[in-house]
């Protein structure tokens, strides 16, 4: 319950810190996708990020452990090499919420994002990658052997 209330406190300082030094507006941290971000399947996240369905594309590197000693922090990255990348998301088949991260990527930059999700049970993690108005996906399974969300 402690943890819970600290990350609570230091997310809302650091969004605090960074709307006053003008890194974001309020309008921007307020800004998120509440519909992606409470979908129960792949597909839904999908759809509800603006996209209609997906492609497997091997032009994604998708790298993570084949077995999570730690489903609290299991360390994902992904790569695009797909051309005019625009968002990134991780997408956890099993956990109560599927996506676990959603990044935008500014034109110009390496489509690359590096990170650590919370992983309930053994499951399939998808990479997607919006290009071009489509969605691209890389999937692996990731076997969970200390649970992360809630076991």
């Amino acid at each position: 319950m402690n943890s819970k209330r600290r990350e609570v406190l230091r997310v809302t300082a650091v969004l605090s810190l960074m709307a006053a030094t003008g890194l974001i507006t309020e309008a921007q941290a307020a800004e998120w996708n509440k519909t992606a971000f409470d979908g129960k399947s792949v597909a839904d996240v999908i759809k509800a990020l603006g996209g209609s369905g997906t492609e497997k594309s091997s032009a994604i590197t998708f790298n993570a452990p084949d077995i999570a000693e730690n489903g609290a922090v299991v360390p994902v990255a992904v790569t695009s090499t797909i051309p005019d990348t625009e968002q990134i998301a991780i997408l956890v088949e099993k956990n109560p919420n599927t996506l676990a991260a959603d990044f935008v990527i500014p034109a110009g930059t390496e489509p690359f994002v590096s990170t650590r999700v919370k992983m309930g049970q053994t499951s399939v993690v998808y990479a997607a990658v919006k290009a071009g108005g489509k969605w691209y996906v890389a999937s692996k399974e990731i076997k969970v052997t200390l649970g992360g969300c809630g076991g």
